[in-house]
């Protein structure tokens, strides 16, 4: 019996690829990639109304060392079906995605094999069509097809040909930076300018070579560009302080003008700046708000639900913008944007503070490169005018602490049981602070109210006596965890409201809150 409903990882499939972490068993095997790629052939073709004969998929990997295999038991499965193949080798998440419109491929459909900045062993599949990456419910019904009756093979076998997208992609990315600085008069326009670029030993290592130093970058300084599917050196995951460490690190001892850090997968990134100081989590947003949002005043900007205060007031107060905060997870904030546009209400931009940047002119795609060549461009402009990217956000604030814990439920029905939590927590809170006839019985909330508009979890206001600053606690999208943020304007409030939080979820057995 196939069961592949593991697999499905929100909007993308994720799994075991191969042995090496004891107790982590492969379930992402050949034959489960090569039944979801012939799956997404008989989807592809319900999709278009084209025969699978008729179908051109691209199909691409990052670094991982499972990667080059698994590329090849998706390509033969599809063509085995039919279809034409383009082996895009060593690629990008977002250059996946451009194999669809780029008139030198055009792809019907397109699969990138990455796990983003998981471990090793772990591999998965993103999946694009023209009209973007797919949703759950496409991946579901793709699972489906994948669990059923396949198509038999094709009474003609497709084709499978290297075709050079990265290639074609990094060509786009420098038009973009020569288009946008033509007006500085310069053959290569970003002569004079020292970039350090970090790639994690993902496939971001392009970007420097293909990208910066074909326009007259200086790149020395750079680390870890070589793909290395181990990923020795650290974490290829900008959210990661030892990932951060390193670029910053790198970016001091060359006395950079920016530093540019990617994923795995390069749809994310952050940067780092003139002063070797990190641009990443809030300040990304704050950043990529700026630069989205010129000619689009009063634009909305859709960020995942665990931004600071002074995030908001940034865009709110600072640039005039409006600021939706909405859900994790980058398809949510993505998906969000696309809705408020098709309401009518203009929105330039969807980003995580993990990173992931959607622009609404580029085709709302979560691209790491783009957002970078965008920071690259005004880095340029700005430092023409003696000045550097920092100056774009040098007014917004950060908290003054910030802690992240990740709670384990040990329910066997773990979603219920999380969602039992935060309801009893909202009702907890908003039935304001403790009296004698609602005694706090040790779970004081006094000084908490309830945050609104809120979309994921249960957000909380603490007032000056009670830890200055809020907290977020809301279930993991996949795993039996319940992440809680807490952000404080004083010395030892993340501390105190840390105490106060495990004090009010102390009933509940099931919820380890013992890092708390």
């Amino acid at each position: 019996m196939k069961n592949y409903k593991e697999l499905q990882n929100g909007s993308d499939i994720r799994g075991v690829a191969m042995e090496g972490i004891e107790g982590q068993a492969v379930n992402l095997s050949e034959q489960a990639a090569a039944d979801l790629s012939a799956a997404f052939i008989s989807w592809l073709s319900q999709r278009t109304g084209k025969p699978a004969s008729e179908l051109t998929v691209a199909v691409g990997r990052d670094s991982r060392l499972s990667g080059e295999r698994l590329l090849g038991v998706c390509a033969r499965s599809m063509a085995s079906l039919g279809a034409a193949i383009l082996d895009c080798g060593m690629a990008s998440t977002p250059a996946m995605f451009m194999s669809t419109l780029f008139e030198e491929s055009r792809a019907d459909g397109a699969i990138m094999i990455t796990a983003s900045h998981l471990p090793f062993n772990r591999n998965g599949f993103k999946y694009f069509t023209r009209d973007g990456g797919l949703d759950k419910a496409d991946i579901k019904a793709i699972i489906a097809l994948a669990e059923g009756e396949l198509p038999s093979f094709s009474d003609r076998t497709g084709t499978i040909r290297p075709f050079d997208l990265m290639n074609l992609y990094s060509a786009h990315l420098r038009g973009l930076i020569s288009d946008s600085l033509a007006d500085l008069g310069k053959a290569k326009p970003l002569k004079g300018m020292h970039i350090v670029c970090d790639a994690g030993n993902g496939a971001g290592g392009f970007y420097v070579k293909d990208v910066l130093e074909a326009l007259g970058a200086d790149c020395s300084g750079s680390v870890f560009l070589e793909p290395d599917g181990t990923f020795p050196n650290h974490p290829p995951n900008p959210e990661n302080s030892e990932a951060m460490a390193a670029i910053c690190a790198a970016c001091k001892a060359a006395g950079a003008d920016l530093g540019i850090i990617f994923d795995t997968d390069v749809d994310r990134a952050a940067a780092v700046d003139s002063q070797g100081r990190p641009i990443v989590r809030n300040g990304i947003v704050a950043l990529a708000a700026v630069l989205a949002s010129r000619g689009y005043p009063g634009t909305t900007v859709v960020t995942d639900s665990i931004t600071s205060r002074q995030l908001g007031e940034f865009l709110t107060g600072s640039l005039g913008l409006k600021h939706l905060r909405f859900k994790r997870g980058y398809k949510n904030v993505i998906n969000k944007a696309i809705e408020l546009n098709a309401e009518g209400t203009d929105c330039q931009l969807a980003i995580e503070t993990s990173g992931h940047a959607a622009l609404k002119e580029n085709y709302f795609l979560d691209d790491g490169a783009y957002l970078a060549t965008k920071i690259v461009i005004e880095t340029a402009r700005l430092k023409s005018e003696g000045k550097a990217i920092e100056s774009l956000i040098s007014s917004m604030s950060e908290p003054l602490e910030a802690k992240e814990y990740r709670l384990s439920v040990k329910a066997e029905d773990f979603v219920s049981y999380a969602d039992k939590v935060l309801e009893e927590l909202e009702a907890l809170i908003a039935a304001g602070p403790c009296t004698d006839n609602a005694p706090c019985d040790g779970r004081c909330r006094c000084g908490m109210s309830l945050e609104k508009p809120n979309y994921e979890g249960v957000r909380v206001c603490c007032d000056a006596g009670n830890g200055d600053g809020w907290f977020l606690l809301r279930k993991s999208l996949h795993d039996p965890l319940m992440p809680l943020n807490i952000e404080s304007e004083r010395e030892g409030g993340a501390a105190l409201i840390a105490a106060k939080v495990k004090a009010i979820l102390a009933p509940y057995e099931l919820l380890d809150t013992d890092m708390l």
